[in-house]
This record gives C-alpha cells, sequence and structure tokens, in this order.
C-alpha cells in the first residue's frame, strides 16, 4: 500500500528550530511499520517532530476515537488530529500516549484530546478530520517510535 506515499514528516525547522529525524518504512516477522527517529530540541524556540498521515476521506460515522499499534523507547508521545476548522499550522487536537518497547494497542477517546487554542471546538468533529500525526513534542529527548496501526473505533 506504499505507506512512504502517505506519511509526511516534519520538523520544528520549518519555524526555525533545530529538531533533526525521519521516517524510515520496514517489516518484521511479516508486519509492515513506520519508524520514526530523531532528536527533538527545544533550542530556538522549537520542540517536535511528527509524521502526518491525511486522510483520503474522514472516519466512519459513529467513530468515537483514535486507536494505535505501537511500540517505542519508552517515551511519552503524541497523535496531533487536525480538521476542516484547523486552518493554522500552530492548530491541532492532542492527546499523550506512553510506548513501551513492546507493540501495545492505545486507545485515544476524541474527547481526551485537547484543542490548541481558545478558537477551535473542544472535541473535534469525526466528520472534519483530515489528517492524524504521530508527534514527538515539547522537550530535549531522543525520540524512537513504531506505528503498524491507525485506525478508528
Amino acid at each position: 500500500m506504499q505507506p512512504e506515499t502517505r506519511w509526511r514528516f516534519f520538523t520544528d525547522q520549518v519555524m526555525g528550530g533545530v529538531s533533526t529525524g525521519g521516517v524510515t518504512f520496514a517489516q518484521e516477522d511479516g508486519l509492515n511499520f513506520a519508524r520514526m527517529t530523531g532528536r527533538v530540541s527545544t533550542a530556538n524556540r522549537g520542540g517536535f517532530i511528527q509524521m502526518r498521515l491525511d486522510l483520503v476521506s474522514p472516519p466512519p460515522e459513529g467513530t468515537t476515537g483514535v486507536r494505535l499499534i505501537v511500540r517505542g523507547n519508552d517515551q511519552r508521545y503524541f497523535v496531533h488530529l487536525r480538521t476542516g476548522g484547523t486552518l493554522l499550522p500552530w492548530q491541532y487536537y492532542q492527546a499523550g500516549f506512553e510506548v513501551t518497547e513492546s507493540w501495545t494497542e492505545v486507545s485515544l477517546p476524541l474527547d481526551a484530546f485537547t484543542a490548541s487554542g481558545a478558537l477551535l471546538r473542544s472535541v473535534p468533529k469525526p466528520v472534519s478530520l483530515s489528517s492524524v500525526a504521530i508527534v514527538a513534542y515539547g522537550r530535549d529527548h531522543d525520540a524512537r517510535i513504531d506505528v503498524r496501526e491507525v485506525g478508528f473505533y
């Protein structure tokens, strides 16, 4: 399904930051996954790396949350959701989650996401979701997260 053509990688360098990293795609035990690695630096007003998946269509009607299957380096990561109402680059909905070295299923209810500003709805509408991003954010650290599945429930 060519995930390398659907995931886009961004760093805070788009706004003057100095964080670095990248995304690679691999297979292990017959399972495909994306691996985001890098160094997050808060220097120069920075502090993030992310891989974003633009949604071809909104999630199914009745969606109440985001589901991931992930593993990583025992750190905290975030999901950022964008909608038709998040017009500015710094607007998103955010929810955090922890990863371990083992594959784990993470379920994040939409009402657990926090809007990045007062001009956004308090809870994103599923019908307006336009992208899902996995983000290493907010503190100086080395990032490594593997993402096997992203979906909705």
